[in-house]
């Protein structure tokens, strides 16, 4: 069997050497090959250089043309694998086992998507910290009934994606979309806990609020009824300020965070709330995932939470 790697790119020199250096560490079963696709849209760093240099394959499109719908749809074109497994060009795997784990659930003839955990690292938001423990929890869901996902850390059949490619015109949420077609024609979607990868976002205030917007245009394209007002912006900025200030102080970085915990905040609904134009009903269990807090209560430091007790973690240079 071959597993495709299809990594979006666009000056991503910082970042993904130690992407395909993890891929290139991991511990694969005999009967399984890999190959590793880079889609890269313009960039004007050495992201090429370097991905050439590792054994990518790399495939181009006019900075212009990209979508992020279309990226993956070229990737999975030029593709030979059975299973396509995409990864952000800003993510690294943890463990030596990350593509066996991502793989192993496809055994089971129904399923159709997998996607994997994902946390972030030193220079990872404080804030955003929080979004991953929230929602990408320890335990695992093997027959996930909601089309939340992922493709920062995901992987599909390619004969699905042969009859269900990628929607082009989107702004984002590619894969939210794809999975609820995949829920419509009764496949299945499973979330693997320890198929971990972490996750890095270095992004200004400006591209922060851009992203959430972007992700709240593509959400209500994807789920028409969606809603989102004034008040939602409101509750929801103070709630989330609320929770992360709480566990901030628990882990007794409140005064560090402080300001970056409001600024985040402010600029994930301020982006979210110009997103949406209309209002309507929306699924409540999609929105408590996407928007609402975690709970008030005393839990471990993310950072502690992913570590297993074996020999597989990836020691980096």
């Amino acid at each position: 069997m071959i597993c495709s790697i299809v990594i979006r790119a666009h000056n991503e020199e910082r970042h993904i050497g130690r992407l395909l250096d993890g891929i290139r560490r991991q511990e694969l079963p005999k009967d399984l090959d890999v190959e590793v696709i880079v889609v890269d849209s313009g960039s004007t760093d050495s992201t090429v250089s370097i991905a050439t240099m590792m054994g990518a394959r790399v495939i181009k499109i006019l900075k212009d043309e990209f979508t992020f719908g279309r990226a993956l749809n070229r990737g999975c074109q030029a593709a030979q694998g059975e299973i396509l497994l995409f990864a952000s060009a800003h993510v690294y795997p943890f463990y030596k086992d990350w593509i066996e784990k991502m793989m192993k659930p496809f055994d089971d003839p129904e399923v159709g998507l997998v996607y994997g955990k994902q946390t972030g690292n030193e220079v990872t938001r404080f804030s955003e910290q929080e979004i991953f423990t929230k929602w990408f929890p320890e335990q695992s869901n093997y027959n996930q009934t909601t089309p939340f996902c992922n493709n920062a850390n995901c992987a599909i059949r390619r004969s699905l994606w042969l009859l269900q490619p990628f929607d082009e015109k989107l702004t984002g949420l590619e894969d939210l979309d794809w999975a609820n077609k995949l829920l419509t024609r009764n496949g299945k979607i499973v979330y693997e806990a320890e198929a971990l990868i972490v996750h890095v976002h270095e992004e200004t205030w400006r591209k922060i609020k851009n992203r959430y917007e972007r992700e709240a245009i593509a959400l209500k394209t994807i789920l028409p009824n969606v809603h989102f007002n004034k008040l939602d912006f409101v509750k929801l900025f103070v709630s989330n300020t609320i929770s992360d200030l709480f566990h901030a102080m628990r882990q007794r970085v409140l005064f560090r965070e402080f300001k970056g915990i409001f600024m985040f905040r402010l600029m994930q609904f301020w982006g979210t709330y110009s997103g949406h134009q209309y209002a309507g009903p929306f699924t409540s269990e999609l929105k408590t995932r996407f928007y609402y807090p975690n709970e008030l209560k005393k839990r471990k430091p993310a950072n502690a939470e992913h570590l297993r007790s074996d020999d597989k973690i990836i020691e980096y240079n």
